[in-house]
């Protein structure tokens, strides 16, 4: 019987997550169907239940429906817990369980496929929104030496920085775009507006000699951030295709019980 998933958003018409999932299911014949939902705004919840009704096993969820997924869990993984937010969902029986893919995504992105170094390294996180606050456990289980996360408005940032600072992680400091200083190994950019050619103008003098730099948006050109970071002096830099594909294999795993190959897949999409 052809078991059925699909991911949820709105828009979601541009997503490639069912390109994604119908590679990774061809490689061992598996057989199911991943569909593209578009979820209205003020009925995400009636959506998902037509979707169960359906027959549906698992989910993914996309923007703006993350946190709202995360409250209508009955259980969540520790990674979702600190997160405050969803994007893979599964029944075990009666009962709603939720993960967050994205930072075990982008970590295994960045360390294994670029073959760059997080651990005792200074990373700067651009931005403070949704998508920094899902990737920030796994980035900080990576034992850097410093995050500081970097907003627009510095409030947010000192926010978050809070929520994840504890007696036996990394330091994590908040601040503003504004006056912005230090240097560092790692930057990571999840300002989305990037990708529309609209970063904020960001001092020189913060890659650190051998740095490197990840933009989490990405698409068929070098983004804005990347070509920042390369006059800066950014020994490489690479967009986030990698994350996207490396988080919808950690969901493929927790709902078909194996690992799927992500580099075939990586390489089809580009």
């Amino acid at each position: 019987m052809t078991a059925l998933y699909c991911v949820f958003g709105n828009p979601v018409a541009h997503s490639r997550s069912p390109d994604i999932h119908h590679a990774f299911a061809a490689q061992r014949d598996d057989d199911l169907r991943y569909e593209k939902r578009e979820a209205p705004l003020d009925d995400f919840i009636g959506m998902l239940k037509a979707f169960r009704e359906e027959g549906g096993q698992g989910a993914n969820v996309t923007v703006p429906f993350k946190e709202q997924a995360f409250d209508l869990c009955d259980a969540v993984t520790e990674r979702a817990g600190q997160a405050a937010a969803v994007n893979t969902l599964w029944w075990d029986g009666d009962q709603l369980h939720g993960d967050n893919t994205d930072g075990a995504g982008i970590v295994k992105d960045i360390r294994d496929n670029q073959g760059w170094v997080i651990a005792g390294k200074r990373v700067l996180v651009l931005g403070a929104g949704g998508a920094v606050r899902g990737v920030m456990g796994p980035l900080l289980a990576e034992k850097p030496t410093l995050v500081r996360v970097a907003n627009r408005t510095a409030e947010k940032a000192e926010i978050l920085a809070r929520r994840f600072m504890s007696g036996d992680s990394s330091p994590v400091l908040g601040s503003g775009l504004d006056g912005l200083t230090g240097q560092f190994d790692l930057v990571i950019n999840a300002i989305s507006a990037g990708l529309h050619g609209e970063m904020p103008d960001l001092p020189g003098g913060l890659l650190a000699e051998g740095a490197v730099a990840y933009d989490m948006v990405y698409g068929k050109e070098l983004t804005p951030f990347m070509i920042w970071a390369q006059q800066q002096g950014a020994v490489a830099t690479a967009d986030g295709l990698g994350m996207l594909v490396e988080q919808a294999a950690e969901a493929f795993e927790i709902w078909r019980g194996w690992r799927p190959d992500s580099a075939s897949v990586m390489a089809m999409l580009r």
